[in-house]
Order: C-alpha cells, then sequence, then structure tokens
C-alpha cells in the first residue's frame, strides 16, 4: 500500500486538530510546533493514499495560552466548527487533560503526549482517589512515561553522589505538583523505601514570585537534593533566590522547567550540572516511521531552521503525527471515529521517541488499553564555551540510550 499519493484532486479531506500553549508560561514546551508542523504539512502536501481513496490531510491548530479553560474550549471549537475527526496534543497536564476530557466526552479520537501517565490516566478519572473504580476510556490515547520511571531515573543519579539523602521537594498546585507529590502514586513513599528523607513544604501557585520558605525549610532539614516538577519561570525564581540565600544543595533535579536550554542559560553559569529527566535527544537511536529521518538530523534541521538549540518536545511533536498517520493508515475508514480510535489502540508502533505500543504488559492493566511507555534517562546541563549541553548521566532503564558521562555535584 502506497502511504502517500501522486498529487490528485482528493476526494475526501481529513481535518486534525493540534492544541499546544503557543503563548503564556508553557510556551517554551510549543517552541518547535512550527518547524514540526511545517516539516509534516510538506510531508503530506499530496494526501494519504488508502485503497482507491486519495485524502487531503489539513491541521488545524489552536493555542490553548498555557490556560486548562482555554485549552478546553479550544477543543470544542475544533470538534464543533472545524469538524476535526482527531486531536493531538503534547505539552503537560494542563494542556494535555482539557484536551482529551473534551475529545472524550464527544467521542472524538484523541492522542496526548509529554506528561506522565499518572496524570492523564488517573487524574482523568471520576474518582482519582478509588483504583476500582477506575475505567478505561473509549477514544482517547495517552504516551509517555511514569512517575514510576522519573523517580528510578533521578534516585539512579542522586545514587552516583555522596549525600545525606535529606531532598527538598518543589511540587506546584498543578496537575503534575498534585501527582508528583501524591503519597500513593509519588515521590513520597517511594523515596522513603529507598532511605530518602522528603521535605514538602505543600503546594505552590505557578509564577510564585517569592520561596523564602521553601528555602527555608529545606536548609532547615540540610536538604543536599532538591527535586521537584515546576514551569521554566518558577524554576529560575527558586534557583537565583536560593543563590542569593546561599542554600547551595549537592544535587539539583528538576523536571519540567530544565527540560529547555534557554531556562538554563538564563541562570547564566549557575546552570552548570543541574540535571532533569530525558526524555529525547539528537543522541536517541531512533528514526522516523514517518519520514526515517533519525533523531540527529532532525535535531539539526531545527537548529539550522531556527538559530536555536534543540529541545526535547522537537521529538515527540514530530512523533504524535508519526502515531495520527499510522493510525489512519490501519483504520480502514479515516473518516470513521470509531474505526480510527480503534487503530490507535492498537498501534504498536517504532518512531522517532521510541516504541509506541498500547495494550503492552509495561503499564498496569488497569491503564493499558489507553497507555503505552516510552523510554526515559536522566542527564546533567553541562556548560561548553558559551552553551550548555546536555550529557546522559543515568540510562538504568533504557540502556539502548548511551551514556554520556557520570553525575557530578553541583560546584
Amino acid at each position: 500500500m502506497t502511504l502517500f499519493a501522486p498529487a490528485v484532486r482528493a476526494a475526501k479531506s481529513i481535518r486534525i486538530g493540534y492544541v499546544s500553549p503557543k503563548s503564556g508560561p508553557l510556551a517554551a514546551f510549543a517552541e518547535a510546533d512550527d518547524f514540526i508542523l511545517g516539516q509534516f504539512r510538506t510531508t503530506i502536501k499530496n494526501g494519504l493514499k488508502l485503497g482507491s481513496e486519495t485524502y487531503q490531510i489539513e491541521v488545524v491548530e489552536k493555542d490553548s495560552q498555557s490556560n486548562p479553560n482555554r485549552a478546553a474550549e479550544v477543543t470544542k471549537e475544533l470538534i464543533t466548527r472545524d469538524n476535526v475527526g482527531l486531536v493531538l496534543v503534547g505539552a503537560t497536564p494542563e494542556t494535555n487533560n482539557p484536551v482529551a476530557t473534551q475529545c472524550e466526552l464527544e467521542q472524538i479520537p484523541c492522542i496526548s503526549s509529554v506528561a506522565p501517565w499518572q496524570t492523564n490516566f488517573i487524574a482523568r478519572q471520576a474518582n482519582p482517589a478509588d483504583p476500582k473504580s477506575w475505567k478505561p476510556f473509549d477514544t482517547t490515547f495517552h504516551y509517555f512515561w511514569g512517575l514510576e520511571d522519573v523517580i528510578g531515573v533521578f534516585t539512579g543519579m542522586w545514587g552516583q553522589v555522596a549525600s545525606n539523602k535529606s531532598v527538598g521537594a518543589l511540587f506546584p498546585n498543578d496537575g503534575d505538583g498534585n501527582a508528583w507529590g501524591d503519597k500513593v502514586v509519588g515521590f513520597p513513599s517511594v523515596l522513603s523505601q529507598k532511605g530518602y528523607k522528603l521535605t514538602d513544604t505543600g503546594r505552590f501557585q505557578n509564577l510564585t514570585d517569592d520561596f523564602s520558605a521553601q528555602i527555608a525549610a529545606f536548609r532547615g532539614a540540610e536538604a543536599e537534593i532538591v527535586t521537584g516538577v515546576v514551569i521554566p519561570p518558577d524554576f529560575t525564581t527558586f534557583w537565583n533566590q536560593s543563590l542569593q540565600k546561599g542554600y547551595k544543595p549537592k544535587v539539583v533535579s528538576v523536571a519540567k522547567a530544565l527540560l529547555f536550554p534557554s531556562t538554563v542559560m538564563a541562570l547564566g553559569k549557575n546552570g552548570h550540572n543541574i540535571s532533569t529527566e530525558v526524555w529525547w535527544t539528537p543522541s536517541h537511536p531512533y528514526r522516523s516511521s514517518l519520514t526515517g529521518i533519525a533523531a540527529a538530523d532532525l535535531a539539526k534541521g531545527y537548529e539550522q531552521a531556527s538559530g536555536k538549540q534543540w529541545t526535547q518536545p522537537i521529538g515527540f511533536v514530530h512523533s504524535l503525527f508519526e502515531v495520527a498517520i499510522d493510525a489512519l493508515k490501519r483504520s480502514g475508514d479515516p473518516a470513521d471515529g470509531a474505526a480510527v480510535a480503534k487503530a490507535i489502540g492498537t498501534t504498536k508502533l517504532d518512531t522517532i521517541v521510541g516504541r509506541v505500543e498500547f495494550g503492552s504488559d509495561k503499564v498496569p492493566p488497569f491503564a493499558a488499553k489507553n497507555i503505552a511507555k516510552t523510554p526515559l534517562v536522566g542527564g546533567q546541563w553541562r556548560l561548553n564555551g558559551n552553551k550548555y549541553e546536555m550529557v546522559i548521566t543515568e540510562n538504568g532503564q533504557a540502556q539502548q540510550i548511551p551514556l554520556g558521562g557520570q553525575m557530578q555535584a553541583l560546584s
């Protein structure tokens, strides 16, 4: 079967909705959108040929403005006004969950990513606190890693540095922070089992301008390790205030904020050896199922086109369209929402971010229908000249991704 057809007049069309935070505090997640969507539109410009039919594919973009309410509104717009047959989203629970919830209500297929699977599957249940009540979703599917993976990666990195195992936690009052700080599925119980003492001062609002209380608590607990999951502006504020107050832990492993070179560059020399989870880099040994491009070449293409350093979401935004096209191709009828949802649920695809396979034994049975897991490693940002480079320092859960060095304590 030929995937892409010669240029002919298409008898039918498929509209794909794409929601991302192009503006607001989460905008770094959408930094590469224009590049990836431009590439995708070029790839499918001649349509998708299935059997005797050729389908033109149109992508309709919406900006969530980093606001959950706005994300839900634009998703409803995509479904009711723009008549999309499939929705893609991949930028933290604040973007993903309202989009997926709206799609599930309207029974529109949705593929999401870039948030731990617990924040998508568990947080959207009618009663997240009662596992016995959890039910699979009909039309919404999510792939990424889980909290169990990031805990393993972070503790794997921490174990390489001598410390007193006292950890200060930055968990905000949002989908990520509430999940990471949850005493059942989050960090507290696992860290306790591993011999770490966790100091969690409670939930704070995003865009906080004063972290004095957290810093004082961490100093009081002699926390030599700081972890958390915060938006980029908040980490910059926290770290600058910490250094001003003379608080200098040995290890800082923070998710979300430290994914982006721009956040680390904003810290000047004070970002050296700060660590984070790593879900995609140019050194990942994967290729696109859509175009055949290697991770290294995709990143290089972005850098040449934008003049900016590669960022982790590049691979995952690209992969959303890989998974979408694969499902549309296998659905038999891409205009049939139920058929597309069924095809998504049977995805077994090698993508530029690794294998995406729903229904596997890598996630708990209650979530297997809707969740697929991708590999996770950990790394440190190291200043090389006038630019920060990512060095992979922990790959215990994904040894196919090469190490670049060992963990080093903050100076």
